[in-house]
């Protein structure tokens, strides 16, 4: 991991970009160290999404939590796949048309979890190992199969707030319900580019003793500013 710029938010944060091979990241980090660590997904393109991840990263700050993101492979500055784009080009063609979308949405979505899934792992390796960096870990939103697969097979993770607005081939439903860490989900009602029912089995799915649903109304983009507080009461009640 290099660091490629440092500077300070005038509410004391730390922001660090970073790079990690070739994926680029960023570190947020309060003044008490160490500290929690929290994972921010997101569904690709750092710059795009940077306002709504550096608001999140400062709202955990509050709470004494880190929080670091990375890109996504096909994203942002990152080289694109020819396959990816063509599964998303597929999916929107689908979607106006009303046809099936089973086969398409594992084209997209699981080549990006096989991915993703070990670059967010060794992101993790390398921020535990900063001395201002310290357990336990949460991992929260972004593209909720690449949430559902880390919360099976990274250990490190313990617990986590996942949002319901992409899609989940079917083939993931199994590993859902392997997951053992407490879950908050948070699903919009009329989320225009979701299945609500699969949103619903999904969570149905999930193995956690401790999972909580929180369904609002609205489309993707209209998830209340409140439930960013719960989120925060999340983490702080399960990494501190």
């Amino acid at each position: 991991m290099q660091f490629t710029s440092e500077r300070r938010l005038d509410d004391g944060v730390l922001e660090r970009e970073f790079t990690l091979g070739e994926i680029p990241g960023i570190l947020w980090t309060p003044a008490s160290a160490p500290a929690p660590l929290i994972l921010l997904g997101h569904p690709g393109g750092l710059g795009r999404m940077y306002p709504r991840l550096v608001g999140r990263a400062r709202h955990a700050a509050k709470d004494g939590l880190a929080s670091a993101t990375i890109e996504l492979p096909g994203s942002g500055d990152r080289p694109r796949s020819a396959a990816l784009e063509e599964a998303r080009a597929d999916l929107r063609r689908a979607m106006a048309a009303g046809e099936p979308l089973d086969e398409i949405v594992d084209r997209l979505i699981l080549p990006l979890v096989e991915k993703a899934v070990p670059e967010w792992q060794a992101t993790l390796d390398a921020l535990l190992a900063l001395p201002e960096i310290g357990g336990p870990v949460g991992f929260s939103g972004g593209v909720i199969a690449i949430g559902t697969r880390l919360a099976v097979v990274e250990p490190r993770i313990s617990a986590a707030v996942l949002f319901a607005g992409s899609f989940v081939p079917r083939s993931m439903f199994e590993e859902a319900r392997q997951v053992g860490i407490p879950l908050l989900v948070l699903l919009q009602w009329d989320d225009e580019g979701n299945d609500r029912q699969a949103a619903l089995d999904l969570f149905d799915a999930f193995g956690s003793k401790e999972k909580t649903l929180h369904a609002n109304l609205g489309g993707h983009t209209g998830v209340p500013q409140f439930e960013g507080d719960d989120g925060g009461r999340f983490f702080a009640r399960h990494l501190k």
